[in-house]
């Protein structure tokens, strides 16, 4: 599929630029996402009201809508999120194992950026931001597919981080959002092992992706997004050796 293809190779071209990002570099674009979510509050709310409009519409429970629903609070929360992803440590290019080879050699293993990630959820839209800001954190660069429920809210969002990425400088294709919610993409973005490394998704996307994909996937049921850092950090690591 052409569309879904684009994306991948956005993301795939942004990559290397991405993945030897410094510390401070990467957090000084995570600051400016902070700092977009809290100045742009009235316009994330306007997209997030047609998509309540939408889901009454379409009869969704009042559960289902609080859950789509966004307020001053939980954007802000959202943003606290973001701050305390900043916080966090870099996983990159932490050291975490090594040992010496009878021929002289020091062999160091070390955590590195698995490439570009695809994330599939359902109509959350905290999650977009969640999972785009840790992906970005750990190195990667990431292509979300969220539920189509939340479609002008992830617009919004995913606005917002990617003119945050153009203020810094930086590509604004490390972070991309799928806008095309049909089955169909989603079942094309499981199989584009040519550019996405690796795909973590919800515990019910999951079952969609057991048909099919060919990229490697990992799921997540959406309570355990926030270890998300901590997996891509020890998902992939590079060995390096030295003479003694």
């Amino acid at each position: 599929m052409e569309y879904i293809e684009t994306l991948g190779a956005n993301a795939k071209a942004a990559e290397p630029a991405i993945s030897v990002m410094g510390t401070n570099e990467k957090n000084r674009v995570l600051s400016e996402i902070s700092s977009l979510l809290r100045s742009h509050v009235t316009e994330i709310i306007g997209a997030n009201k047609l998509d309540i409009e939408t889901a009454r519409a379409n009869g969704m429970s009042e559960a289902m809508i609080d859950r789509l629903t966004l307020t001053e609070q939980r954007i802000g929360g959202m943003a606290d999120g973001v701050d305390k992803v900043i916080s966090l440590p870099d996983p990159v290019g932490a050291v975490i194992g090594g040992s010496d080879l009878p021929n002289g050699l020091h062999v160091i293993k070390k955590r590195v950026p698995i490439g570009t990630i695809g994330i599939i959820f359902e109509s959350r839209p905290n999650v977009t931001v969640d999972a785009a800001t840790l992906c970005f954190k750990a190195g990667n660069t990431v292509i979300l597919r969220g539920g189509s429920d939340a479609i002008n809210s992830n617009k919004a969002l995913v606005g917002l981080m990617r003119t945050a990425l153009r203020n810094c400088g930086v590509n604004e294709n490390a972070v991309q959002l799928v806008e095309d919610t049909s089955r169909a993409v989603a079942n094309a973005m499981m199989k584009l092992n040519k550019y996405i490394d690796r795909i973590f998704a919800s515990t019910l996307a999951c079952g969609c992706a057991a048909a099919g994909g060919r990229v490697e996937l990992t799921g997540c049921a959406p309570a355990l997004y926030a270890p998300v850092l901590e997996i891509l950090g020890q998902m992939r690591s590079e060995e390096h050796t030295s003479e003694l």
